[in-house]
């Protein structure tokens, strides 16, 4: 018989597999994935005991099978623990090791008679009697009504032995992972509304700007096939908000362009669905130019916004974009606060004289073997600094629009117009560079 339910799970994450003894996690395990990638409580009992029914050897054993998962999470291998994991506790103890690797978790639920699963134990001597499967059952019932609540990004409850004996998988990329993506590519700094500037060094750059029957930038497309990046902070500040989007859009649905959400972006999503924003740096005027368009170009607004990914690893690991940059250790990997580190940076937990916070440089410590460009901290002009580059060069507040061409590292950039706006700390100023101001 074909399979009854198609299981979606991401290709890097910890997987538990929840149910009673006897309620088939181990089969399912066995027929679905790779052995190295399942740790078994049973197969840890036995490591420390030579017996994978001995109860007694059960606190040894999670130690064992905790150190595995640890190992293996911080190597980037999607674990699979094979365990009955039906209180809450044992699970928070796995969940606190995914957090502190960055990556996403999920709970497949074994749901099946209390009968079903006596009886399959029953043929096994190994394996615990009639009433510890019932606790088993209660366990389950009582533990498992808010997953997601605990923490776990994707649930999938299997109910009866026929779905557990046919379910398939399919992985699932972290929308973060494009290594497949080889480019070449021009990375473009923040752009803030500045259309005109857009335009104009897409053009610089070789694109050839398509435009609808009004004059409207709606796709630009490179003869070569080159694509652009965009790194975020498209909105605010800047004079025509909504021609930078339609162009960035159009761009990105024909596959002309990849874009990251800079930190405007995530608070202009929240404004657009009526969320309780503080209406400065500029997005009380991107409301304002979007109040101009019509019902349907807002609804495409919000949602091509609140779709982008917070970073992107290309070129087979070699290329890392995000907005405010990403360390090593959080590239390629799913969590809030990468999500966090990509469009806000790290702070020292001080502010500066304009009460701005002075972010953590952590450029200064990056020893990363992929490259890493980012924009976000407006700088005077764009240099290397231990494989990174800040390419927002403060078009908005009378700088440049600049880009990089990868891998070529050939930097182009275009004057600003005229200042759209007044940036509250000095532009060009590092935070380095403000904290020790600040310090004398």
């Amino acid at each position: 018989m074909s399979s009854t339910r198609t299981l979606e799970l991401p290709e890097l994450a910890l997987i538990l597999l929840i149910g009673p003894s006897g309620s088939g996690k181990s089969t399912f395990a066995a027929r679905l994935f790779e052995p190295t990638r399942v740790v078994s409580s049973d197969h840890c009992r036995a490591l420390v005991s030579d017996d994978p029914g001995d109860q007694d050897a059960t606190p040894a054993a999670f130690e064992v099978l905790h150190a595995i998962v640890d190992k293996r999470l911080a190597a980037r291998r999607t674990t699979i623990v094979d365990a009955t994991n039906v209180r809450a506790s044992e699970r928070q103890s796995l969940l606190r090791i995914a957090k502190e690797h960055d990556v996403p978790t999920a709970a497949v639920v074994f749901d099946l008679p209390e009968r079903s699963c006596i009886t399959r134990n029953a043929a096994r001597a190994d394996k615990p009697g009639p009433e510890v499967v019932r606790k088993h059952h209660e366990e389950l019932r009582n533990s498992t009504n808010d997953l997601r609540g605990e923490g776990f990004r994707h649930v999938h409850v299997l109910s009866g032995e026929h779905e557990t004996e046919s379910a398939g998988i399919e992985w699932t990329r972290l929308r973060s992972d494009a290594r497949q993506e080889q480019g070449p590519f021009d990375v473009i700094g923040d752009v803030h509304g500045c259309r005109a500037e857009l335009e104009e060094l897409l053009e610089r750059l070789g694109y050839r700007l398509r435009r609808d029957g009004n004059g409207t930038s709606v796709d630009a497309e490179h003869p070569l096939g080159r694509r652009a990046i965009l790194l975020g902070d498209l909105v605010d500040r800047g004079p025509d908000t909504p021609g930078v989007l339609r162009l960035a859009m159009g761009m990105a649905e024909s596959g002309n362009a990849l874009v990251v959400m800079g930190n405007h972006e995530n608070k202009l999503v929240k404004a657009l669905d009526g969320r309780r924003v503080k209406m400065t740096h500029g997005l009380e005027r991107t409301l304002e130019q979007l109040s101009g368009t019509d019902e349907d170009f807002r609804g495409l607004v919000r949602r091509f916004c609140g779709e982008l990914p917070e970073h992107y690893v290309l070129d087979g690991g070699e290329l890392v974009v995000a907005h405010a940059g990403l360390p090593e250790h959080y590239q390629g990997r799913d969590s809030g606060r990468v999500r966090a580190f990509a469009l806000y940076g790290a702070t020292t937990g001080e502010t500066d004289e304009a009460g701005l916070p002075v972010r953590y440089p952590w450029a200064a410590d990056y020893r990363g073997a992929a490259i890493v460009l980012y924009g976000h901290t407006p700088v005077s002009s764009a240099e290397w600094l231990n494989r990174t580059m800040c390419l927002d060069t403060g078009c908005v507040f009378g700088g440049a629009l600049t880009a990089l061409r990868y891998p070529e590292d050939e930097l182009e950039s275009v004057p600003a117009k005229q200042h759209y706006s007044r940036p509250a700390r000095p532009r060009g100023e590092t935070d380095e560079a403000a904290t020790e101001r600040r310090i004398r």
